[in-house]
C-alpha cells in the first residue's frame, strides 16, 4: 500500500514507464515536471503543441527534450484533439493538460468520435499528506462538479474508490461529509450521504468498501471527536476518502490543507478511459510531479 507521497513516487519509478501525452506542452512548469518524471523513468513523454516554443522553454531552463516525440500543432483546439486521439488510438496511456484552457481539453476528451468518454462522470480526486493525519487523505470533488446530484455522487464515489484501489488500499473507508451527523430533510447533503451509506451496505461498491454518512469533518478525521460526541462509527478517525457535497466545500478543505497545513498533494481527473493530469498554474512544481506519478500509477492499474 502506498502510504505517502514519497511512496507514490517510488512506486511510479519502479513500475513500467507509462506514455504520457501533454496537450500544449509549451508551459514552463509543466514541461519541467514532465522532464523530471521522464528522467526518473516514470513516463515516456509525447509533447503536443508549439514545437518551437517548447524547445525555447527547454533551452532557457536547461531541459533536455531531444529524445522526446514532439508533435507540432499551434491551434489549441486541434492540439487537444491530437492529444486525445493519441490516447484513444492506444499510442499513449494517459493525458496531461499544459498551456490550454480546461474547457478546450475536456471538450475533446468528451468528443463522441475521438474522445475518451465512458458511462461514468468526470470528477476530480485530490490526495493529501497532512502532517497531523496518520495516512493519506483523498478528497473529492473539489475541482469539477459544482453541486452534484445523488446519482452523480455515486459515480464520484466510485472514481475515488478506483484511485484508492490503485494506491493499494484494501478496505476503502469513505465519509459522506456534511455539517451534522443526523439526517435533516432540509440539508440535502445529509440525505445523500445516508443514501450512499445504505447503497454501500447492498454491496454496490464492493464488500471491501465502507461508506458512512452523514459525518461532520471532525468525526471523519478524529477518533477522539467521535468518542467525545459518543458517536458510534466503524471509520471515524480513519477515513480514506472525504466525499464533499459541493465544490466550495472541497475547494476550501483542499486549499486549507495546502496553504495552512502544508500538505503535499497530487491530483487527477477520473471517469474517462484514462486518468487525466489537470493541474492548476498555482500548483507547485512538486504537486505537478506528484500528479504525474499518480496518473502513471493509475494508468498501470489493472484492477
Amino acid at each position: 500500500m502506498i502510504k505517502s507521497v514519497k511512496d507514490l513516487l517510488a512506486v511510479a519509478k519502479q513500475g513500467k514507464s507509462m506514455r504520457l501525452v501533454v496537450a500544449a506542452a509549451q508551459d514552463e512548469d509543466v514541461l519541467s515536471a514532465v522532464c523530471k518524471a521522464a528522467k526518473e523513468a516514470i513516463i515516456t513523454p509525447i509533447l503536443v503543441g508549439d514545437a518551437e516554443e517548447i524547445r525555447q522553454i527547454a533551452e532557457t531552463h536547461h531541459l533536455d527534450v531531444s529524445d522526446y516525440e514532439i508533435i507540432q500543432v499551434e491551434d489549441l483546439k486541434e492540439t487537444a484533439k491530437v492529444a486525445v486521439k493519441l490516447v484513444s488510438d492506444g499510442k499513449a496511456d494517459f493525458l496531461m493538460k499544459g498551456l490550454i484552457d480546461t474547457s478546450i481539453l475536456l471538450k475533446a476528451v468528451l468528443d463522441k468520435e475521438i474522445g475518451l468518454r465512458t458511462d461514468s462522470l468526470l470528477s476530480h480526486v485530490m490526495i493529501y499528506e497532512p502532517t497531523h493525519y496518520h495516512k493519506l487523505l483523498f478528497l473529492t470533488d473539489g475541482g469539477m462538479n459544482i453541486e452534484p446530484s445523488y446519482e452523480e455522487k455515486v459515480k464520484i464515489t466510485q472514481n475515488a474508490i478506483t484511485v484508492c484501489k490503485a494506491m493499494g488500499i484494501e478496505t476503502v473507508k469513505v465519509a459522506g461529509i456534511a455539517a451534522k451527523e443526523k439526517v435533516n430533510e432540509k440539508m440535502l447533503a445529509t440525505v445523500d450521504a445516508r443514501k450512499l451509506q445504505e447503497l454501500s451496505k447492498t454491496g454496490h461498491f464492493g464488500n471491501d468498501v465502507i461508506i458512512e454518512g452523514p459525518l461532520a469533518l471532525d468525526l471523519a478525521v478524529s477518533k477522539e471527536a467521535a468518542i467525545t460526541k459518543r458517536f458510534e462509527s466503524e471509520i471515524a478517525g480513519d477515513v480514506d476518502v472525504l466525499l464533499v457535497p459541493t465544490i466550495e466545500v472541497g475547494n476550501g478543505i483542499g486549499k486549507t490543507l495546502t496553504y495552512l497545513a502544508g500538505a503535499d498533494s497530487a491530483g487527477i481527473i477520473m471517469g474517462a478511459k484514462v486518468p487525466i493530469v489537470l493541474v492548476s498554474r498555482a500548483d507547485s512544481y512538486e504537486a505537478k510531479l506528484n500528479s504525474i506519478a499518480l496518473g502513471s500509477v493509475i494508468a498501470s492499474y489493472k484492477g
